[in-house]
C-alpha cells in the first residue's frame, strides 16, 4: 500500500487517459468519474472508490494500486482553485489509515468528486 504520510505526490493534473491503467480493476457496475496524473503516478476516481497508482522501478512496469473505498471515509475537505491560485486540494480521513491528501493543478472536478463522496457519507 502507498504510504500516504511519506509519499510526496506531485501536483496531479487531469488526464483522462490515465484511467486505462485501472480498467482491469473495475467492477461491472463501476464507472470512472475522473483521472489525474503526475509524471508517473496518478489517481482515478470512480463512483465507488479512489484508486491511487504508484508506478515503481526504472521501466515503470511495476505498479502499486491502492483502493480507497468511499464507505471508509469519516470526513473530508476540499479546497477549490481560485482566480490566481489555480491549485486545489482534497484531504480525506479514512477510518483505518488516517489522512490522505491529494493536490491538484489546473482544471479539476472537485465539486463533482465532493458530491460523490458526500453521497456515501450522508
Amino acid at each position: 500500500m502507498i504510504d500516504f504520510n511519506n509519499k510526496g505526490f506531485f501536483k496531479l493534473k487531469q488526464n483522462p487517459d490515465f484511467a486505462e491503467k485501472v480498467k482491469d480493476l473495475l467492477l461491472d457496475d463501476e464507472r470512472i468519474v475522473d483521472s489525474y496524473k503526475t509524471m508517473r503516478d496518478g489517481v482515478v476516481f470512480t463512483n465507488k472508490r479512489i484508486i491511487a497508482v504508484n508506478v515503481q522501478g526504472i521501466t515503470g512496469s511495476k505498479k502499486d494500486f491502492t483502493s480507497l473505498p468511499y464507505k471508509n471515509i469519516v470526513a473530508y475537505s476540499i479546497e477549490t482553485s481560485g482566480t490566481f491560485d489555480l491549485d486545489s486540494e482534497l484531504e480525506i480521513y479514512f477510518s483505518a489509515i488516517g489522512k490522505v491528501k491529494f493536490e491538484f493543478t489546473g482544471k479539476s472536478s472537485m465539486l463533482e468528486i465532493s458530491k460523490i463522496i458526500s453521497s456515501y457519507l450522508l
